[in-house]
């Protein structure tokens, strides 16, 4: 009684991080189903949102400033991976690799200037001493101001991609030769699309900073797992009903975060090592990324062959009655 209780109260929890990281997860929606781009950045530039948030409020600037530099560290994140992938075609997913390779050192050193050190894998946020804007010490208030900020986030983004330039964003994911036709610049499109969507990622960095209590070097390893996941599970589950709206694409992806952290706790609550859970991650998403592709090869043959079957009985009588006259 005592485990399912401990289980029960520890929902709340997984629907805040399940927000944090969906919130993170429409960054990499943005590069993944948006651009069609796979883009590895994330797992450094969440770190570089969080280590950004923690030095500066470490060092005495305000809160907002300091998620503002976080978000626009962020967009610089996605601007190095943008111009090592158009300017030096060099191929996405390498340049996303070599962008977070790259912040794995930044990172470190930006969090050493708070403690005077030349580097350091840690700094401590605790809302106890600094004023956050979340914090799991205050889960009710946490929820309604994450609720929020996913409500704004996802408003801001519809209008945006309504925009022409939004709209052109989407035409380059979707068909880069027609938009080179229409006169698209597609290496400008690309490279905004990592900007913003690495901005994203990181403001995310920030407010998993201060709900956490603290930025971690090690705290991106396997994020664009989470991402891919929270995005995934929230199509397959959540898809029927968004399929002409992106301002509802969107929503299914924050339910897809919150669903995978709701298991995250489930699988904890059963036992399970969570040191398997990204194992396990990593077998859904790829369950999930091939199901289109099982679908069509098997599903859709199968009917094929049976609606051959069904002419060829069709047609049978017809063959019968010219044997016997």
């Amino acid at each position: 009684m005592d485990q399912l209780i401990n289980y029960l109260s520890s929902l709340p929890g997984a629907v805040a991080q399940g927000m944090i990281w969906g919130i993170m997860a429409i960054g990499v929606y943005i590069t993944y189903k948006v651009l069609d781009i796979a883009d590895l950045t994330v797992d450094g530039s969440i770190c570089t949102g969080a280590a950004v948030c923690a030095t500066m409020m470490t060092l005495g600037y305000s809160l907002p400033l300091a998620m503002l530099c976080a978000f626009i560290a962020g967009m610089l994140a996605g601007l190095l991976t943008g111009i090592f992938h158009t300017f030096m075609n060099i191929p996405a997913i390498l340049s996303g690799i070599l962008t977070q390779l790259i912040l794995w050192s930044v990172n470190l050193k930006i969090m050493g200037l708070a403690l005077g050190k030349t580097s350091a894998a840690n700094l401590p946020l605790s809302s106890r001493n600094f004023n956050t804007l979340i914090s799991m010490l205050n889960m009710n208030r946490s929820l309604i101001i994450l609720a929020v900020i996913c409500a704004v986030m996802i408003a801001v983004l519809y209008w945006f991609f309504g925009t022409e330039f939004g709209c052109s964003l989407r035409t380059t994911g979707a068909n880069p030769n027609m938009s080179r036709a229409q006169g698209i610049n597609t290496n400008v499109a690309k490279i905004l699309g990592l900007v913003l969507s690495n901005g994203i990622v990181a403001f995310s960095g920030a407010l998993l900073a201060q709900y956490q209590g603290n930025s971690d070097a090690n705290m991106g390893k396997g994020a664009i797992v989470i991402g891919l996941a929270a995005v995934i599970i929230g199509e397959a589950l959540f898809g029927w009903f968004a399929r002409n709206n992106f301002a509802l694409k969107l929503i299914t992806v924050i339910l897809g975060g919150i669903i995978y952290f709701i298991v995250y706790s489930t699988v904890i609550y059963l036992g399970l090592d969570s040191n398997y859970l990204k194992m396990l991650s990593a077998i859904v998403v790829a369950i999930f990324l091939a199901a289109p592709y099982w679908r069509k090869k098997y599903f859709s043959r199968a009917k094929n062959t049976d609606g051959e079957q069904q002419k060829l009985k069709k047609k049978a009588p017809k063959g019968k009655g010219k044997e016997n006259a």
